[in-house]
């Protein structure tokens, strides 16, 4: 039977339908928000590997662009791979979900939002987070939930919820917050250069509406919520475990304070291995699923000490992995100009973390087009990030990128879109590349930090140098430690990432993500005043390299000369079918094709605004000339000097001021005496001086010889 929920949330009507849709689902509901709709459903296998190492859950958002009353591009015509923004958002619902669900839980669960409309003023993404907690929570699934998200914006210095999409364009602060009733667990932020103390502020701001939505959802819980299922886990004996920890611990805790990476891991590897080994040579006469699950037993345990080693030695010792100290970052080193072809270029080290950037500037025609459910369709700032399998030592798949290639290129994207010039200050499409030479923690802040120098390198005018780092967490009972700049063994076996990039001034981008429930509003406060700090130093190391951007770009990046023609008159320069463009490209550039990768390059904006782009200054110059002299309009009573390019004998001369703009010389205008004919005066070739006498009824041009040499 349906049931309809309704909250007034902000403002806003909140419907939560039940009961009608999708009813073999584990767990379903249908949000409607505003005129945004988003069906969840949740699904839980009815077996579970329980030998498996990981809890396999898959969130997805499917955007359908009927939701927005598209019909999808390209030839298929209908909805293929994920978007970047629906991948994004997939994640943004995975993260703030997946540490609530028990620790020995491994069923399989799927949790699928589909959109199926769409209000831009009402977050379908929020809906979907929303719906994505609740159909868990009333279905037999286990989860720790309710969890809720909102976002946050700030106008004329005023916190707003689920900003429309008028006010986030006013807004300084473009935050995402989410988390449980008593805590924050996730976040994504975006911000104009915004103060650590008015960050805090929005994110607490955030989490009282979240109690609002936790709260609505805990009383539809309440009315038709299922009762959890039972599921099987792996028991492991108290026995196996003191005889596995008598067994490695010594020599797993010797392992764990080597310092370099590489070496500690093999140390480490090494070990569990001897262990694992002596169970599998003690235990060979076991059918093969039981040898399985024993050694599946005793990898676990082996985890669990390696676990309480790394606590013991950082919040009870207070020692790192690597010896330094709390809030102490590792070496760092810098370097620009690493390749001569590329129009910037960067590399960033820290300890054994190392980017290496590249900025390409383009014209404005390149932007990428966004074929999406967001109301923004293209976009000219991009920042692309690439992990290949050997910067970790391993081998491994390559291919398309994956969830996290394109969840850590768009976090430095939006850190460095904030410092990014407008296109009038500077009219180019901007990508930049980090590819990950080295990785052992915190490669999409060093991204930010190589993306940061090679689009100074490359001459783009960024409003400030910005920095990236990342913050740690370690819980042990009721103490915990923060750390600066966590490396690869500090993040997995940690409980917090906490990735802070920003200027001098203030915060660009934050994001976090945690394997507790929560953390509280001390933590926070404390872990945005060290990465201050951090930030502070890096930027030093930045600007010692490269003090600010470069007054010119690269002689191999495209100039640009950009001027404004009357917009009535951009047909006349493309011309029938684009003619009139192509054949000034390619006369200009000497090229054979408009599409030659040494063609100048022009784009012709709505409001009359003409951008040229060339290596070549001269080429420039000459494309602009023959585009000007077919919008240039001439003035009457002006004396001009043209050519002669056709000759009526018995009536006049067609006379070329400049290309793309003829007069007629009427025969009684050729000269002060009577002309019989008009080859007795001019030939086709001859440059005469001409006066404008301006338009007939007939729109026709006329000019007269006579008037000019009198």
């Amino acid at each position: 039977m349906k049931k309809v929920f309704e909250l007034d949330f902000r403002g806003r009507k909140l419907v939560v339908e039940h009961g009608e849709v999708a009813k073999q689902a584990s767990g379903s509901v249908l949000v409607r928000y505003g005129d945004t709709v988003i069906l969840t459903a949740a699904v839980v296998s009815k077996n579970a590997n329980i030998l498996s190492d990981f809890f396999p859950l898959t969130v997805l958002y499917q955007e359908k662009l009927y939701a927005v009353g598209k019909i999808p591009g390209g030839f298929i015509k209908r909805e293929s791979r994920p978007t970047e923004a629906a991948t994004l958002a997939a994640r943004m619902i995975d993260r703030p979900m997946r540490p609530l669900f028990p620790e020995n839980f491994r069923n399989e669960v799927q949790i699928v939002n589909t959109v199926l409309s769409v209000d831009p003023d009402n977050s379908p993404e929020m809906a979907a987070m929303f719906g994505s907690s609740l159909a868990t929570c009333i279905s037999k699934i286990p989860f720790l939930g309710p969890i809720a998200g909102v976002k946050v914006g700030r106008v004329n210095g005023e916190f707003i919820i689920n900003p429309t999409v008028e006010q986030a364009e006013q807004s300084d602060i473009e935050l995402t917050v989410a988390g449980t009733k008593e805590a924050i667990n996730m976040v994504e932020a975006g911000a104009k250069e915004v103060s650590e103390e008015d960050m805090l502020e929005a994110l607490m701001f955030g989490h009282e509406a979240i109690k609002e939505l936790i709260s609505f959802q805990e009383s539809i819980i309440a009315e038709i919520g299922e009762e959890k299922m039972e599921y099987e886990v792996l028991e492991i004996s108290d026995e196996l475990k003191v005889e596995v920890k008598n067994m490695v611990s010594d020599e797993l805790n010797t392992a764990m304070r080597i310092k370099d990476k590489l070496e500690k891991y093999a140390a480490i590897d090494s070990a569990k291995e001897k262990v694992i080994a002596k169970y599998e040579i003690e235990n060979a006469g076991l059918k093969e699923d039981e040898l399985n699950e024993l050694l599946t037993k005793v990898k676990l345990v082996l985890e669990d000490i390696e676990y309480e080693i790394f606590r013991t030695i950082v919040v009870k010792e207070h020692v790192r992995a690597d010896g330094r100290a709390m809030d102490e970052i590792r070496p760092l080193s810098t370097d620009i100009d690493l390749l001569p072809r590329t129009h910037g270029s960067a590399l960033f080290t820290r300890g054994e973390t190392q980017s290496l950037s590249v900025t390409t500037l383009g014209a404005l025609g390149e932007h990428q087009i966004l074929d999406g459910l967001d109301i923004e369709t293209e976009k000219r700032f991009m920042l692309h990030y690439n992990f290949p399998q050997f910067s970790v030592g391993e081998t491994g798949r390559y291919g398309a990128p994956g969830r996290r290639e394109i969840g850590h290129g768009a976090l430095g994207e939006r850190a460095l879109a904030q410092v990014i010039p407008s296109e009038d200050e500077f009219p180019y499409t901007i990508r930049v590349v980090s590819e990950i030479l080295e990785s052992n923690g915190s490669s999409s802040q060093a991204s930010i930090c190589a993306g940061c120098m090679s689009l100074m390198a490359a001459g783009v005018p960024i409003k400030a140098p910005v920095a990236g780092i990342a913050m740690g967490l370690i819980t042990y009972g009721d103490k915990y430690q923060i750390l600066t700049d966590i490396q690869g063994m500090e993040d997995h076996l940690g409980d917090m990432d906490f990735k802070v990039a920003g200027t001098r001034d203030g915060i660009c981008a934050l994001q976090m993500d945690i394997k507790i429930k929560g953390i509280t509003k001390e933590i926070l406060k404390e872990a945005l005043a060290q990465a201050k700090k951090a930030r502070m130093q890096i930027l030093d190391v930045i600007q010692t390299q490269i003090p600010e951007p470069r007054a010119e770009v690269s002689k191999y990046a495209p100039k640009t000369l950009t001027f404004m023609i009357n917009p009535d008159k951009i047909k006349e320069v493309i011309g029938k079918g684009g003619e009139t463009i192509t054949k000034i490209i390619l006369e200009c550039s000497n090229v054979t094709a408009v599409n030659d990768i040494n063609a100048v390059k022009v784009d012709l904006e709505d409001d009359g605004r003409v951008i040229i782009y060339h290596t070549d200054k001269d080429i420039i110059e000459a494309t602009a000339k023959r585009i000007k002299d077919i919008v240039r309009e001439p003035e009457e009573n002006v004396i001009y000097t043209g050519k002669v390019v056709k000759i009526l004998s018995d009536k006049g001369c067609f006379v070329e001021l400049w290309p793309g703009c003829e007069g007629m010389v009427h025969i009684s205008q050729l000269s002060l005496e009577r002309v019989e004919k008009v080859e007795d005066i001019v030939n086709v070739g001859d440059e005469i001086i001409v006066k404008c006498l301006g338009y007939d009824a007939r729109g026709r041009l006329n000019l007269s010889r006579k008037e000019a040499i009198k």
